[in-house]
């Protein structure tokens, strides 16, 4: 029961904030069985006016809400896998492969000098990465870092 109490909590927290809808409204839309803003959304409006002390309005605007809510948290997802796309000399670099790149760009390593930070161990939980190519990637993406120490020292 007290696993049931936090999460009917938790949802109407999540209500109150996507909807910007006070608690008794939020604790109505929980006891009506409604867990997510996606039933809000698209639940038919005449289920929603057979909560007592809701009109057409106010089921209309909840809906309204449930869907600019869902538009909202859809569009900020869609910007945080843009921002986590690949770097072009991560993309082009040597022993790189598409999927690796996306793979590596979503936990962090965007770039060749990302990947240059990194240490074998980082990388071994990647399905299909062996320590070798682990280390080969890692060492292709150090390169530079050799390079202009040649340069410095020449």
């Amino acid at each position: 029961i007290e696993k049931q109490e936090a999460e009917a909590s938790e949802v109407i927290e999540q209500f109150m904030t996507a909807l910007d809808i006070d608690e008794d409204i939020a604790t109505v839309l929980v006891e009506e069985g409604f867990t997510t803003l996606e039933e809000i959304a698209y639940v038919p409006l005449e289920e929603m006016n057979a909560i007592e002390g809701f009109d057409e309005e106010i089921s209309e605007e909840l809906r309204a809400r449930a869907k600019d809510a869902l538009l909202t948290m859809a569009i900020a997802s869609e910007e945080e896998l843009d921002a986590n796309e690949p770097a072009e000399d991560l993309l082009t670099m040597s022993g790189m492969d598409k999927h690796l790149a996306y793979t590596l760009a979503s936990r962090g390593i965007v770039t060749m000098e990302d990947l240059a930070e990194q240490g074998v161990d980082d990388l071994l939980d990647i399905d299909e990465m062996t320590n070798e190519r682990a280390a080969e990637l890692i060492m292709t993406a150090r390169a530079p870092w050799f390079a202009e120490e040649e340069e410095a020292t020449a």
